[in-house]
Formats: structure tokens, C-alpha cells, sequence
């Protein structure tokens, strides 16, 4: 499996080579896990980096982990369950700290007023 370029988007072929197995397997893929995958306007399969994240897990779960396809279909929900709750908790927290910042900010202002009244 080779590192992922610093690219937008890749073909089929650079992602067979990545992820390391034969495209075929990868559009096997995409139609067991219900993988979205965009198309040029010549039907040419395109992918991001999160795609190849996603497959590079698939990859993990089917040879590594021995998943059966439904397992491994079952786990990949949970991993994308447990990332969106971990990013809903990162959102709520950023929320926080802009508040606190907010009023940090305001104090700073009534003191830096109260100074300028000195």
C-alpha cells in the first residue's frame, strides 16, 4: 500500500495502486458497500482522498480483520456513526470556546475602556 499523494482527485488506476488490490475488486467494492464515486464527463471513475480512506478501511476489515462483506458492511457503519458523533462533539466544543472567547474578548473591552478612562 503506497502513502496518498497531495492530489484532489485520482483514477481508478492510481487508487488500485494505493490501496493495492486490482481495480476490479474496487468496483466490486463500490457496488457491495454502496460507495458514491464521482464521474468525469467522459464516465472515467474519479476519487478524493476520503474514498481511498474508505476503501483502504475495507481493505483492512476483508484481509486483515477477516470480516465477511456483511461484517465488514456493519463495521464500516459504525466507524462512520462514531466519526460523525466525534465531529458533532468537536463542533459543540468549537461552539464553547468561541463563547468563551467572545466574552473574554468583551471584558478586555470594558477594561481597556476603563484604562482609557484613567
Amino acid at each position: 500500500m503506497e502513502k496518498i499523494p497531495d492530489k484532489i482527485y485520482f483514477k481508478i488506476g492510481e487508487v488500485s495502486k494505493i490501496v493495492g488490490v486490482k481495480p476490479y475488486v474496487i468496483r466490486f467494492w463500490e457496488s457491495e458497500f454502496n460507495l458514491r464515486r464521482e464521474k468525469t464527463k467522459s464516465s472515467h471513475r474519479i476519487y478524493r482522498r476520503r474514498d481511498i480512506e474508505t476503501l483502504i478501511t475495507i481493505k483492512d476489515l476483508l484481509y486483515n480483520q477477516k470480516f465477511t462483506i456483511e461484517g465488514a458492511k456493519k463495521k464500516l457503519k459504525e466507524l462512520k456513526k462514531e466519526e460523525k458523533q466525534k465531529q458533532l462533539s468537536l463542533s459543540l466544543e468549537e461552539v464553547r470556546y468561541r463563547k468563551i472567547l467572545r466574552d473574554v474578548k468583551g471584558e478586555l473591552a470594558k477594561i481597556k475602556e476603563m484604562l482609557d478612562n484613567i
